[in-house]
């Protein structure tokens, strides 16, 4: 390669649906003859493109596995003049690998199988997958290239390996998911994986949402000291054209690029929500969503957030007043639902309550009102969400926020009922500053919804306050506790009062029950309630 013939890799930053290996192979074929027309020499696709990621269970099936091979096949005949490297689940006999293909003159010329299998947080990759172990460098435009795989980068062996093997730069195809503060570490790990080895690195990432997880690509470039040359948007498809050129040492450097700002840390998590929300309702194919919209700031921002993941049209806002519902809340519930241009319907819930009430009057007799009572109403609610949801096809979105669902303070079969729960991974603290995150970016939410004292207005003059900490001491337990795993004596080592620490404790393990039958939510934090969370329901433990 001359300096006047600059390596062209084009990394396809895409969204791909796992399980529907069709329409991914297409998606790699039209976008490697994209790349084509844009004179690029090699195209590089995600980790696992062919399948989506992450298959999970679909790995076993003997059709998914057929496809999966039809599909190689495919990809050999439709990509034309240009080298592709896609990822897929490589079947050998009785063995499965993550592996990543390069493919060029209709044929696979080189299979690069993931050697570091993540089974940690939300990865569980060993339940399907052999581990590789050797190297892979191949020559693409006169360059050769050491094919890493995600994780493969996050250890220094492998990255080491391939320089050995004489890799001149090192080519990362990932699944990498959002959580907050992601993109820094990634960098991170890259920048130490670079000097190490002194080679320059492309990382193309996944970006989408999948269940629980949203993948948020920020694709990039690094060169050998570690520097930045090229960052693809978060949240955004693209196919970003990078080049790479020899110095006059003939040693391999990039050529420089746009780079991508950094994102803070609310617009990274709101990204991530409605991103999230958009890919679930859409992937499923369902015409909109519904949800209860209380006057309160999580629902408010949970509607914001599906306003700006399927648009208007496409979101039905009911409000359900009981004989507890303040007129503020009313007030601001109409008014947002104005602001945003969504349907709005305001359904009392007065009458099934009392009906219900008249219905138990002999069962309850003797019994003092309690949170019996409350539960009523959020089942009553429900019942006329989940009827809205049946008639119209719609998904309930459920509004409660990781705060809540820590401690039980929700109803399971009300509030906690429907397809998707967009803030379930947000503290109360978050939802506060995505709230005016959002409203930062065009008025979205009225600013009394924030600013009044949270309750869920199921008793006279309720407060949360009334039953929980102040969230400003809940949070930070909880976080301590779910996040990293600490002790009731390190959590009071941070200054927090023991009663109240071993209380809130007592809280989230008395109330996993619950979260087992929540719906999916976007996981944006270090640890969410779902598939890295497995707390026995049952269990003697005890502080």
């Amino acid at each position: 390669m001359s300096r006047s013939a600059p390596l062209r890799i084009a990394l396809a930053q895409l969204d791909f649906l796992v399980g529907d290996v069709r329409g991914n192979v297409a998606r790699v074929i039209d976008t490697a003859r994209a790349a084509l027309a844009q004179r690029a020499d090699l195209v590089a696709f995600p980790e696992l493109s062919l399948s989506g990621y992450p298959p999970e269970d679909l790995l076993f099936h003997r059709g998914f596995r057929l496809q999966i091979e039809a599909g190689v096949a495919e990809v050999c005949r439709g990509v034309g003049d240009i080298a592709v490297l896609a990822g897929l689940p490589e079947y050998s006999g009785a063995q499965i690998y993550n592996s990543a293909a390069l493919i060029a003159r209709g044929a696979v010329q080189a299979m690069h199988r993931k050697s570091e299998l993540p089974n940690y947080q939300v990865f569980d990759e060993k339940r399907y997958f052999s581990s590789g172990a050797q190297p892979t460098v191949v020559e693409v435009g006169g360059v050769r290239l050491g094919l890493l795989i995600c994780e493969d980068i996050w250890e220094r062996e492998a990255a080491q390996l391939a320089r050995s093997a004489g890799a001149e730069l090192l080519l990362v195809t990932n699944a990498s998911p959002f959580q907050v503060h992601k993109q820094r570490d990634r960098e991170e790990v890259a920048r130490a994986r670079v000097r190490d080895v002194g080679l320059p690195l492309a990382y193309v990432n996944l970006v989408g949402g999948q269940d629980e997880l949203v993948f948020d690509g920020q694709s990039f470039v690094m060169d050998a000291s570690g520097t930045v040359t090229m960052r693809a948007p978060a949240y955004a498809e693209g196919l970003h054209l990078v080049e790479f050129e020899r110095d006059g040492r003939g040693a391999v450097r990039p050529r420089a690029g746009v780079v991508a700002p950094e994102q803070t840390e609310v617009a990274s998590v709101y990204g991530a929500l409605v991103l999230g929300v958009r890919d679930y309702v859409t992937k499923h194919r369902f015409p909109g969503v519904v949800l209860g919209l209380s006057g309160g700031v999580d629902s408010a921002l949970t509607l914001a957030i599906a306003v700006d993941a399927l648009g208007p049209a496409q979101v039905h806002a009911v409000m359900m007043p009981s004989r507890y519902t303040s007129p503020m809340s009313l007030e601001d519930a109409k008014a947002q639902a104005g602001l945003l241009g969504v349907k709005y319907s305001l359904l009392p819930i007065e009458p099934i309550f009392e009906a219900t009430l008249a219905t138990l009057e002999h069962e309850f007799a003797g019994r003092k009102p309690d949170a019996t009572e409350e539960n009523i109403q959020s089942r009553c609610r429900m019942l006329l969400l989940m009827g809205l949801s049946n008639k119209t096809g719609r998904m309930l979105l459920t509004t409660g926020n990781k705060s809540e669902m820590a401690v039980g303070y929700a109803t399971l079969y009300g509030d906690m009922a429907g397809g998707f729960a967009p803030i379930k991974d947000c503290s109360k603290q978050l939802v506060y500053r995505l709230a005016d995150y959002r409203n930062s970016l065009s008025a979205a939410i009225p600013r009394r919804v924030i600013d009044r004292p949270p309750s869920a207005e199921l008793r006279p003059d309720q407060k949360d306050s009334d039953s929980l900490p102040p969230y400003d001491v809940l949070d930070p337990i909880l976080a301590a506790f779910i996040e990293e795993d600490l002790s009731v004596d390190e959590i009071c080592a941070r200054g927090f009062d023991r009663a109240t620490v071993a209380r809130v404790l007592d809280l989230v393990k008395r109330n996993e029950y619950k979260r087992r039958q929540a719906p999916p939510g976007v996981r944006v934090s270090r640890r969410a309630f779902g598939r890295d969370w497995r707390y026995p329901i049952t269990n003697g433990y005890r502080r």
